[in-house]
């Protein structure tokens, strides 16, 4: 019996699945005598055996990368990627003739950003010269192209080219994006495909009827006209959201009558920074320009107020209360004796249900003689204005629609794969209806796809480009892994997207944001699910992302016996095969572990051993 397990063994070892082998076995046959010779080990235990790969293991395959929006996030992917991502391949669909996403479509009046300026810029490149604390939109602008001439990342970056449709080709192993350029459509085959769209991308008018039969000038503040003229007209705006409230005091400046219509309440806060904040930066900046040790301090003393700001999200909380009392004194103090109109605007949820909106100059303009405030509901739109419920029609040369953008968090164009359309499945009404990603950064099932500045990418405190920063290096990371292993796709599990959802339902309810209010938060949906944030503090969402968990991932691989191993190559490395050659005049360094430090100061044993690009 033994010898008939072991020959049986041997026969399936040999033999394809499938196939059928007769392996004869005689009890009793007659050997021959061999002459006993040296015994060896028994040294293969896989059958077949793997083919190896002609390549030394650090021979990167190239990577075409299709990332979709020239904003923030894809200007610092431009400027991330190539150096971050070695061999990649690297294309920046904009459908704007322009880089800088929304400080580029945003040229109304008084459009500015609402974060101190010197926290809202490339943390690798700060700017000393900004004009104010606080930046108007064209100078954001301006400095997001100068570090596009800076980098040299234009060559990246294809303007006016509007990306309709990607979907995943298992057959190919690629993504089929389909772009299109003036009159021109072409299909644009990719690897892996990153959206970088942004959360206000696309502005929404409101739906009311009659809205078409209206003959006097209508857009959406994102949609601004440059030829229009607000000055001696009667104008309404819509919505008293970011924009709304930087729009209306431009407009009250000039117009002859302005109806502002206002259907939800609203805290208006001090800028962000505080109250005195310009004050703060007036009186270090000067010195901060001609020192880096002393722009450094500034920095880190602007920044830590921005940080220490998570604990006001919480329900019964005392920074929460306090915030209450502190921005009723300032909205009654900017009211002067209007307290008509404090007890219109007031609202009845908490103090960052909704993301506070610094105004400045907002509530003064709403007690100006030119200006009416309208809290009844909008009935209809006539030829000549506007009519509410209440039955008052409202005459206007102008109508600008501060109503927000399509804050579904859901993809800008339909991303298709395994047959699924995540446009549609995140979207209301989709299955399952809201964003379902894997740590704000991918979907399950659908393959080398990431996301940036997505559903749940930044923390309620912190900043911006900072955490856009993190996010692409934690792009660069697994494109890495995918090109240096050998990976053909890879996509986060169901489970991991699952639990991450747990922790996002059991979180949320414990912050103010989960109360009745409406907000980009919750996708405008008044006590609906918090998709547009991320479910901890901005230190606590770059320790996420500092480590990807690649045991949450899936993969197949590109090894045609689909072994994860064969990346390894033939046993080389690059510095191998260039040392085979001699080591005399090498320009690569075959040991830079060895430093300077190590006699000296000592090596920081924090990061020794770790850089990725030096092994």
């Amino acid at each position: 019996m033994a010898a008939r397990s072991r020959l049986e063994s041997i026969r399936d070892h040999l033999t394809p699945v499938g196939d059928e082998a007769t392996v004869g076995i005689e009890e009793e046959s007659e050997v021959p005598t061999l002459e006993q010779g040296p015994k060896f080990p028994q040294t293969r235990t896989v059958f077949p055996r793997l083919e190896l790969e002609e390549h030394p293991i650090d021979d990167a395959r190239p990577l075409r990368v299709v990332v979709v929006g020239a904003g923030v996030s894809g200007i610092t992917s431009a400027v991330f990627l190539p150096v971050k991502v070695p061999k990649v391949d690297l294309v920046i669909y904009e459908r704007q003739p322009d880089v800088g996403g929304v400080w580029n479509a945003n040229i109304y009046p008084g459009v500015r950003c609402d974060v101190p300026a010197h926290a809202y810029q490339a943390t690798f490149d700060p700017s000393t010269s900004w004009s104010t604390a606080y930046a108007a939109g064209a100078e954001i602008k301006s400095y997001w192209k100068r570090i596009v001439e800076k980098y040299d990342v234009g060559r990246y970056i294809r303007l006016n080219s509007r990306v309709t449709n990607g979907e995943w080709s298992e057959e190919k192993g690629k993504w089929l994006v389909t772009v299109q350029s003036g009159d021109k459509v072409f299909v644009d085959e990719a690897d892996f495909l990153i959206t970088a769209t942004g959360h206000f991308s696309d502005p929404r008018l409101p739906d009311y009827p009659g809205m078409d039969e209206y003959e006097g000038h209508l857009r959406h503040s994102s949609n601004w006209d440059p030829n229009f003229d607000p000055k001696g007209k009667s104008i309404a705006v819509i919505g008293n959201g970011a924009s709304g409230l930087q729009v209306l005091p431009p407009l009250q400046k000039v117009a002859a009558r302005i109806d502002h219509y206002a259907r939800n309440r609203t805290w208006v806060a001090a800028p962000i920074g505080g109250e005195n904040f310009e004050d703060f930066v007036a009186q270090r900046v000067e010195k901060a320009k001609t020192s880096p040790e002393d722009y450094l301090k500034f920095r880190k003393e602007l920044e830590v107020q921005l940080y220490s700001r998570f604990g006001g999200i919480f329900k019964g909380g005392d920074k929460n209360e306090a915030a209450r009392e502190n921005i009723t004194k300032l909205m009654s103090t900017r009211l002067g004796d209007r307290d008509d109109l404090l007890r219109t605007i007031l609202p009845d949820f908490a103090p960052n249900c909704r993301r506070l909106t610094p105004g400045p100059g907002y509530l003064e303009a709403l007690t100006a003689q030119n200006v009416e405030y309208i809290s009844t509901p909008i009935e209809r739109f006539t030829k000549t204005g506007i009519q509410t419920t209440d039955g008052v029609q409202r005459d206007v040369d102008a109508v600008i629609c501060s109503t927000g953008h399509d804050v579904s968090f859901s993809t800008a164009f339909p991303v298709i794969a395994n047959g699924i359309n995540l446009q549609e499945a995140w979207r209301p009404g989709g299955d399952p209806g809201f964003p379902d990603s894997y740590l704000s950064t991918a979907a399950p099932g659908f393959p080398n796809f990431l996301i940036l500045l997505g559903p749940n990418a930044t923390g309620p405190a912190g900043t911006l480009c900072h955490s856009v920063e993190n996010q692409v290096t934690y792009a660069a990371k697994v494109l890495r892994k995918a090109s240096g292993q050998g990976i053909r796709s890879m996509a986060p599990s169901a489970s991991a997207t699952r639990d991450f959802r747990a922790y996002c339902e059991s979180f949320f309810p414990r912050t103010v944001m989960s109360e009745y209010c409406s907000s980009w938060y919750n996708g405008g949906i008044k006590g609906g699910r918090i998709h547009g944030i991320w479910p901890g503090s901005a230190a606590h969402v770059n320790a996420v992302r500092r480590e990807p968990r690649w045991e949450d991932w899936e993969y197949t691989y590109l090894n045609p016996q689909g072994n994860r191993f064969a990346w390894l190559g033939n046993g080389w490395t690059t510095k191998d095969v260039a040392a085979n050659s001699g080591h005399e005049g090498l320009d690569i360094d075959l040991t830079p572990w060895l430093q300077a430090e190590a006699l000296g100061k000592g090596v920081d044993l924090r990061g020794y051993h770790e850089n990725w690009w030096d092994a």
